[in-house]
């Protein structure tokens, strides 16, 4: 792993072997206590990873409309790993939030606002001084309808950066295939360490809806 390049994404090959197990947690967020492994009917979920997940999080969990919230690891090879491997750059997962959201209340656009300004969508395998294929900017989604909603947010949000002079979304928009939850500590770590480190750092351009 010396010498190994995060800001590139591994092969299938190159990728750690991972494990069986997954992460043992408890279940419960620690702001309202809702289980964050459930996927209650009516609602909807998202899997977005915008940087370092602890601000994420706590960005999504205080919207309106949103009911849960959880950290983990997606869009990569690496089953159950651990946030060290991750942060090699050879699991090929980005650190991510799995946003559960009643969309009677907010609407997958909305929240899709609310991802676009938090971060700046342009800066490739980074976000600010965090920098490694883990901290790049995804849209994992569950169906076609969920693609063509983040297809359309993403074309209309680039419009925006680029006539107030800024470069070319860099964001992936893929199918999530499997979703992995960080370990304990890391579950609604803001609300746990308040005076914690939070990266998230927009552009400053307005996303349209």
């Amino acid at each position: 792993m010396l010498g190994y390049d995060r800001t590139r994404m591994p092969s299938a090959e190159e990728a750690l072997a991972g494990r069986e197990t997954p992460m043992p947690i408890s279940g419960v967020h620690h702001v309202n206590d809702r289980d964050i492994t459930a996927a209650p009917e009516g609602l909807d979920d998202i899997v977005l990873g915008l940087g370092c997940f602890w601000g994420a999080e706590r960005l999504f969990w205080q919207l309106p409309g949103v009911r849960v919230t959880a950290v983990g690891y997606a869009g990569g090879y690496t089953p159950n790993p651990t946030y060290d491997e991750v942060c090699t750059g050879r699991t090929g997962h980005a650190e991510v939030v799995r946003v559960v959201f009643d969309p009677s209340e907010i609407s997958l656009a909305e929240l899709l606002k609310t991802f676009w300004e938090a971060h700046d969508p342009t800066q490739g395998m980074r976000q600010g001084n965090d920098i490694g294929n883990e901290y790049r900017s995804v849209i994992l989604v569950h169906n076609e309808q969920q693609r063509e909603i983040a297809r359309k947010s993403l074309e209309e949000y680039e419009q925006a950066l680029k006539q107030s002079g800024k470069g070319a979304i860099t964001t992936q928009i893929a199918s999530l295939e499997v979703f992995y939850y960080a370990e304990e500590y890391h579950q609604q770590y803001l609300s746990k360490n308040p005076m914690g480190y939070c990266g998230l750092k927009g552009t400053g351009v307005s996303c349209p809806i």
